[in-house]
């Protein structure tokens, strides 16, 4: 049997009561390391709490030499943990397939998500969200345009763009918003559009996230602190969803 286990947004706590039973009664404990983290926690601090030996898995581990995860199941109870849900945002949907071919059981016990959070957090409405997309570090002379593409594709439609940033876990590198809006502008600047307003999140699920809206100048002076961020390209607004982010995110507008 293979258990996939969202573990939430921020720190060990987050899990379902349901999620952290199956991993206190595991065999094999996995923990995906490479898309996503939960800031607020480490591995010592889940095994502390979980009391169980956790195996990191990098993107090699996951997608490469898989092997070895579907054998554990085979053999025994094990579980695959990632931050946030196993199956939104971050996939491993081809992981459930294989186990498939396999013969071996799966279910999923599901966690919170960034990508319904960031609808409390911003009061925007979820039905109104187009595709999502990510912003990634520039390296040399790659400087991809997808980001600026998706967005304008959204703005068309009047849906709003929900802008992942990037994660280099190997250099403990994350993405600020800042950052982000560096690059959106400059996209949009070779791409001849425009950006009229950003929202941006940070820390998620934390006791003390950081929620504020603002054109680029404001978006980039404004000290969101300590990581994960992510931002939002809203569309037009809706009179509740302006008013909203007016009262919890700063909106001057």
């Amino acid at each position: 049997m293979l258990t996939f286990i969202g573990l939430g947004l921020f720190d060990e706590k987050d899990v379902s009561l349901r999620g952290a039973e199956a991993i206190r009664t595991a065999d094999t404990v996995f923990l995906e390391v490479y898309t996503s983290v939960l800031t607020g926690s480490s591995i010592q601090k889940l095994e502390e709490f979980y009391g169980k030996k956790i195996i990191p898995l990098y993107r090699e581990d996951v997608e490469i030499k898989s092997d070895r995860i579907i054998e554990a199941a085979k053999n025994g109870n094990a579980v695959f943990l990632t931050a946030g849900d196993s199956m939104v945002a971050t996939t491993h949907a081809d992981i459930r397939m294989r186990c498939a071919e396999a013969g071996v059981e799966t279910k999923i016990i599901h966690g919170a998500s960034i990508t319904t959070a960031v609808c409390g957090l911003s009061g925007l409405q979820n039905y109104r969200f187009g595709k999502s997309v990510s912003v990634p570090f520039p390296y040399g002379k790659w400087f991809p345009m997808t980001p600026i593409e998706v967005i304008s594709a959204n703005l068309k439609e009047n849906l709003h763009t929900l802008v992942f940033l990037d994660i280099q876990k190997d250099k403990e590198r994350y993405m600020k918003i800042s950052e982000a809006v560096e690059i959106l502008e400059e996209q949009a600047r070779r791409a001849e559009k425009s950006i009229p307003l950003y929202i941006g999140i940070a820390r998620a699920g934390s006791p003390n996230p950081a929620v504020h809206a603002g054109d680029a100048e404001e978006m980039k002076k404004f000290d969101f602190g300590l990581p994960l961020h992510i931002l939002i390209v809203p569309a037009e607004l809706h009179d509740m969803e302006k008013e909203y982010l007016k009262i919890f995110a700063g909106l001057k507008c």
